[in-house]
């Protein structure tokens, strides 16, 4: 009884710090996973060395202290935060893959990233199955997977996609981010309230790219994340290819994801889902 009663009261700790520390955040980055978020992170977290004069390079270890995730972390989370103590010098933003929560998120500003969901299905079969080795079986299977698959990701939009009507919010997709990643930044920034510093958004977007980073991941991996860095298919920076679906879904698993989406996603969610060119 005792040990169930001190996991119910670290629950409640965590929860009422975690709310806390979202009082205070300038603004979340929120996607489900396997949207792009590392990729985006690391442009914002190099941007945001710059302009603030940090010394010393950005890497896929560090850029946590910059923009970390909202958990409670010590490496890659708000105690690893460099700036809690620099108010003004950046933004602060939090991010976090969790569910929408009114009373965790509050009312604070939300950067919601969206992936078109037959690209992030074909990723996150990859992940589960490569990375994490937490599945078994094939791409068909993981669509049904109600914890994983399709379920799962049609839940979280429906959830997001209501909470977003009642914030300020900026969707930026996947697609158009890859198509024109320094208008799309920039687009971020404003949003965020911060000065354009072109030179470094110019850098921050050149530091960003695809080969660079997959190159720097095989280098230095992800914090706490143990794998296989010369598995191509197991890297977090693993094709970087808008549309690259069709390398891996036949047609009998496209129409399925697309007759979830139009089946099974609310008006707003499909809202979400245009913006990475996928109507349904």
């Amino acid at each position: 009884m005792a040990s169930i009663f001190g996991r119910a009261w670290r629950r409640m700790e965590k929860r009422v710090r975690l709310t806390a520390y979202a009082a205070r955040a300038d603004s979340f980055l929120i996607s489900y996973p396997k949207s792009g978020r590392t990729w985006f992170r690391y442009v914002l977290s190099h941007y945001f060395a710059s302009v603030a004069g940090v010394s010393g390079p950005i890497d896929l270890h560090n850029m946590f202290s910059v923009v970390p995730n909202f958990d409670l972390d010590p490496t890659r989370g708000i105690p690893a935060y460099r700036f809690r103590d620099k108010n003004g010098v950046i933004p602060t933003v939090l991010v976090s893959h969790l569910g929408y929560r009114a009373s965790l998120f509050l009312r604070r500003p939300v950067v919601m990233m969206v992936r078109d969901p037959r690209d992030v299905i074909v990723s996150a079969y990859f992940h589960a199955t490569r990375h994490k080795h937490r599945f078994e079986g094939s791409l068909s299977d993981f669509i049904k997977d109600r914890d994983q698959g399709m379920p799962a990701m049609i839940g979280y939009l429906n959830r997001w996609a209501e909470g977003l009507s009642n914030r300020d919010h900026f969707v930026l997709s996947y697609e158009r981010l890859s198509a024109d990643t320094e208008g799309q930044t920039e687009a971020v920034l404003g949003f965020l309230g911060c000065r354009i510093d072109r030179t470094a958004l110019r850098d921050a977007v050149e530091a960003g790219r695809f080969e660079a980073m997959q190159d720097r991941e095989r280098a230095e991996g992800i914090p706490a994340h143990d794998y296989d860095r010369n598995d191509v298919e197991s890297l977090r920076m693993r094709r970087g290819k808008a549309g690259g679906f069709h390398d891996y879904l036949d047609e009998a698993q496209i129409a399925e994801v697309e007759r979830l989406c139009a089946t099974q996603l609310t008006s707003a969610a499909k809202g979400l889902v245009a913006r990475t060119g996928l109507h349904v």
